[in-house]
């Protein structure tokens, strides 16, 4: 057997390994530990934060440095250990916040171990059985004052609530990254992540790589969101999902199957299989 090229495979989660109901297809699972039975490490990419990504790491079977937080965070979630770990001005939290409860939107901070929301609502119930995350009530003030705040997020579910949402990001223009994100599950709701703006996954994926010491050149990575440009575009071998669109598509040197279809594990087969 000829050794595969790629040495690291870095995979998006909603909408590339979970489907619209909410599962990994057993097929991509098989896909993915095979490929860490044969040495090349594997390695989630994701919007979400490392509070909600655990069950899926255990259901994977991965150990190992991972990016959370669309590249706010990389680190290794069963050691603690973090290769980067980027904070948002504090002020810019603040301002944040206050714009959200002025425009009546739902707006939640995590730090590299916590999840905080202002008040109980259907956001943070979703929160809690939706994506595992259990979280604490706080006043915003005071936690970015004393915790390095990584990420916030508004949550909309409404074109009037999309549109107020998308007048605080042009208020923040070059102060802060928006990354509007969605999940198969509930495509109506935009999960967008309020990151420092040196933040993308792109830049995380670099991070990692110079970790690991494995060149971009042999790295595959799939992905199927606007937040997975950055990321595809260093990778060496960039495979972009079924039904994914716009510059995502363009800048793939491959498209795969959707997430309905397992496209990862498609992908896995065609360009990971072990070599005659």
């Amino acid at each position: 057997m000829k050794e595969n090229k790629y040495k690291l495979l870095v995979v998006d989660v909603d909408g590339t390994l979970l489907n619209r109901a909410n599962q990994i297809s057993p097929e991509d699972v098989a896909a993915i530990k095979n490929t860490v039975s044969r040495g090349i490490k594997v390695a989630l990419c994701t919007g979400r934060a490392l509070q909600g990504c655990r069950w899926i790491l255990a259901e994977l079977g991965l150990d190992g440095y991972h990016i959370f937080s669309d590249g706010a965070l990389v680190c290794n979630p069963f050691t603690g250990e973090e290769i980067s770990a980027v904070a948002i001005d504090p002020a810019l939290v603040r301002e944040t916040a206050r714009l959200t409860q002025e425009n009546g939107l739902h707006y939640d901070v995590y730090s590299t171990k916590q999840f905080y929301y202002r008040e109980a609502d259907w956001a943070v119930e979703l929160r809690r059985t939706f994506f595992h995350i259990e979280g604490s009530q706080a006043d915003f003030d005071t936690v970015s004052r004393r915790e390095k705040i990584i990420k916030c997020t508004i949550i909309t579910r409404s074109a009037a609530e999309r549109a107020r949402a998308a007048k605080i990001e042009a208020h923040f223009k070059g102060k802060l990254a928006f990354s509007w994100t969605t999940t198969p599950a509930f495509p109506e709701i935009h999960f967008i992540n309020v990151l420092d703006p040196r933040v993308n996954k792109g830049e995380a994926l670099e991070k990692l790589a110079a970790f690991y010491k494995i060149p971009l050149a042999q790295v595959m990575a799939i992905g199927d969101g606007e937040n997975d440009i950055s990321l595809l575009k260093k990778a060496g071998l960039a495979v972009a999902m079924g039904d994914c669109a716009g510059e995502l598509r363009e800048v793939a040197h491959h498209i795969t199957e959707d997430v309905e279809h397992c496209g990862v594990a498609e992908a896995i087969k065609r360009f990971l299989q072990e070599i005659e």
